[in-house]
């Protein structure tokens, strides 16, 4: 169906399409509308881009779009040719006297008759123009993607800051879906060397083999099927960093590798002969005590120490009781912003169970549990009937971690203990995992290992 009368065309041709477009932009005061050509140069700025970056349209046209707005990217039109559109992504421009500034950005890639990329029109809505009076955030702090008014986490977010513009190593510690990856990008997105290579990997999710392979590379021949010469992870990140998740998972073969590399910046490949250097910056990130990992024999000590240079600690969800609301509106907004529900309100027994929720999956169930609402209820008001199973229950899992080392010490083994996570969570991965004490990968290979079912 069309959006526009059959005269439509004809009064747009009177009026003029330069003062109808500008006229319409002007309308939306609440953020920056621009548009760029195939090349990324910039062919509108309208009022509100002006007003929210500080930079007037005639010191921005026929420029380059990332020059202007400092893109983290370092490249414009940032996917859009291959993405077509793009909907409430969070990025972070940059405003004339150099302050990121967080926005929702909306974009629609424009196409000629061969179908190469023509330019696009966007709209940059900063975040805070979002936020509904119940999400309204007070004494409250955004860091790429890391929202918080909770004293621990903008504590974090202070030592995060500082050491980003340092070289130093950085571990940073926190259960599964409290945001270390996030915390690792930021690191990245404000040291030097933010316009190089950011990489990660898992350490818990691959074999020692395929992981030493993977972290290092290997050489033609160096194992069956090893066609051709392979460049690892340390090597594609030179310049940048590399981020290793659950890294107390790292085999101990594979510690004195990385040891080397933290102390010499080289290594050698599988199967190779040759050592190749290399300038890269090592984040770290466990839910583990490292030092607890150490005293069971399971990592070397020298190694915890290269690591740990910078410890930064990041509270699980249930410590930080003053974000839960927070982080629900904020994530309510963002399916308002581009969804088809529009939620104002939260029933009050719905807040009342959201609030005393454990969250044993922290920020990431959070994200999970406002998603499966909007996917399942109706109406403006988000109520009980809308939240997952487990909210709706007349007992809420609640394990404390004292009760929860108790149950540790009386098994005698592993797979006792798992049994008991997934039965205590009525088989939720997630939580199961949180209950073990392990990261949900190496709780799933360790179900495996001993054949028990969810």
């Amino acid at each position: 169906m069309s959006q526009s009368s059959p005269f439509f065309n004809r009064w747009l041709s009177q009026m003029g399409p330069d003062q109808v477009i500008a006229i319409l932009t002007d309308l939306v005061d609440a953020g920056a509308v621009f548009a760029v050509d195939a090349s990324g140069k910039v062919l509108f700025w309208s009022k509100g881009a002006e007003k929210l970056f500080g930079l007037p349209a005639e010191s921005v046209l026929g420029k380059p779009c990332a020059e202007t707005l400092g893109c983290e990217e370092g490249q414009d039109p940032c996917g859009l040719a291959e993405l077509g559109s793009i909907k409430a992504q969070i990025v972070n421009p940059k405003r004339a006297n150099g302050e990121r500034v967080t926005c929702y950005r909306t974009a629609r890639a424009f196409f000629d008759p061969e179908g190469q990329f023509a330019g696009a029109l966007e709209f940059l809505q900063p975040q805070a123009s979002t936020e509904t009076v119940n999400g309204k955030h007070s004494n409250s702090e955004t860091f790429h993607g890391i929202l918080s008014r909770d004293p621990a986490m903008l504590e974090a977010i202070k030592i995060i800051r500082n050491v980003a513009e340092t070289e130093a190593t950085v571990l940073i510690r926190g259960e599964s879906g409290t945001g270390k990856e996030l915390v690792a990008r930021a690191l990245h997105q404000e040291s030097p060397r933010h316009h190089q290579p950011f990489l990660a990997i898992n350490c818990a999710a691959l074999t020692p083999s395929l992981l030493e392979s993977e972290l290092f590379g290997h050489v033609k021949g160096a194992f069956t099927g090893a066609v051709r010469t392979h460049a690892g992870l340390f090597q594609r990140a030179h310049g940048g960093t590399l981020f290793l998740d659950e890294v107390a998972e790292l085999p101990l073969e594979l510690q004195a590798k990385l040891l080397r590399v933290l102390q010499e910046q080289s290594f050698i490949p599988v199967g190779g002969d040759v050592a190749v250097s290399v300038d890269v910056r090592i984040i770290a990130a466990t839910h583990r005590s490292l030092r607890e990992e150490v005293r069971a024999g399971r990592f070397r000590e020298d190694l915890m120490y290269r690591l740990r240079v910078v410890p930064v600690f990041l509270p699980p969800l249930r410590e930080r009781r003053l974000d839960v609301n927070l982080l629900l509106w904020h994530h309510i907004n963002l399916h308002n912003f581009h969804g088809r529900r529009h939620v104002d309100s939260i029933a009050p027994e719905a807040m009342r169970r959201l609030l005393d929720y454990r969250w044993p999956g922290n920020v990431r169930e959070l994200i999970n549990v406002v998603e499966y609402a909007f996917a399942v209820g109706r109406g403006n008001e988000l109520t009980l009937d809308d939240l997952p199973p487990e909210f709706r229950e007349s007992k809420t899992l609640v394990i404390s971690e004292q009760s929860s080392s108790a149950k540790h010490n009386k098994y005698q083994n592993e797979a006792d203990m798992i049994r008991e996570a997934l039965q205590m969570t009525g088989g939720n991965l997630e939580a199961a995992a949180s209950y073990a004490g392990m990261s949900r990968a190496t709780f799933w290979r360790k179900r495996k290992k001993y054949n028990i079912d969810a």
